[in-house]
Formats: C-alpha cells, structure tokens, sequence
C-alpha cells in the first residue's frame, strides 16, 4: 500500500467484522447507560469514516430501544488547524446539521481517536451550530499520542501505537469491507 509516497505494510489486523459487529454493540449499551435511553441524543460523524460509524450505532440503539436517534454528518475541513498541510484547495462539503442541537447530548463519532486534532475542530464546529448540553467522544479505535487534553467517553478498542505506525479502517459502506488493520513504515 502506498502511503504519502512511503511504501506502508501490513503488520496486523485488529478487528474483524465480528470484533467491530461487538464493539459497536458494546458501545451503543454504553451510550444508552451512560445517557439512561435515547432522550435528546444525536449522534454526530465526524466525515469520513465517523459517518458510518455512527449510522451503526444509530442502528443498534434502534435494536436495543426500538427508538431512533438522529445522525448528524459533520466536515471539519475548514476548521482544522493543519488545513493548509492537507490540501492549498481543501474541498468542504457543507454540514449536514439541518437539527437543533442546543441543549441536546450530542455524541461525536470517528474512526480512530490519535492526536485529539480532530476532535478539537469537530467541538469548534458544535459550537458554531448550537449549544449542546453536553457533547460525548465514541470512538471504535484509541491509539494514543494525544496532543491535546481529549478523552474519549465511549472506545470499542486500545491500541497501543508508535507514531510509525497508521491505523487503517475499513468500512463496507465505503470500502466494501469490514476490518482495522495496522500498517507500518
């Protein structure tokens, strides 16, 4: 796999379908502990991968409750503090959030929670939207490295990383499979 001109190989897989089917189950009996049910909750993917992500959640919580819960689609191209490293033109699509979230408990969603960058810009975004009563992180993977003071509230899984290390998911929706894989220098 070629990545950022550095040839990148696979050192492992850390979930499977099952794993994540499972983790994902486990985290939607989390939210709804943690929250006591479905009441004022919103679920907020954070593009790309969170999005899929919390349309799982979303479904699982439906099985568990028989309640929906709104998913919110978040991009937060414009408000990353690396923006120019990414891209000189960065495409942004604009923000699903057509709801109102002010003085809901809207829980952020990604893939992998690394350095807390996203995540900061995801709660920058919040509040140029609304004013949640609360928000709360749900992440599938944890791999460390924070840069910044952010924890997440809900983890389908630790992974202790270097930083020459890349946690790789994968989604059906997107990719047409379902696995974390992690992939070396």
């Amino acid at each position: 796999m070629l990545y950022g001109g550095d040839l990148m190989r696979q050192k492992a897989k850390i979930l499977d379908e099952k794993a994540i089917k499972r983790a994902t189950t486990r985290i939607a009996h989390e939210i709804l502990e943690n929250n006591k049910g479905t009441e004022d909750l919103i679920l907020l993917g954070i593009k790309t991968r969170g999005v899929p992500f919390a349309e799982r959640l979303a479904e699982k919580i439906y099985q568990i409750e028989n309640k929906e819960v709104p998913i919110l689609t978040l991009d937060i191209t414009l408000y990353r503090d690396d923006l120019t490293e990414v891209d000189e033109k960065p495409i942004v699509e604009s923000n699903k959030i057509d709801f109102d979230i002010t003085k809901k408990t809207v829980i952020l969603v990604d893939d992998v929670l690394y350095t807390g960058r996203t995540v900061r810009a995801a709660l920058d975004a919040i509040v140029d939207k609304g004013r949640p009563k609360k928000v709360q992180l749900a992440v599938l993977i944890d791999r460390g490295h924070r840069e910044l003071p952010i924890r997440p509230d809900f983890v389908g899984k630790n992974v202790p990383t270097s930083k020459e290390e890349v946690i790789s998911v994968k989604f059906e929706e997107i990719d047409k499979v379902n696995e974390v894989m992690i992939n070396e220098y």
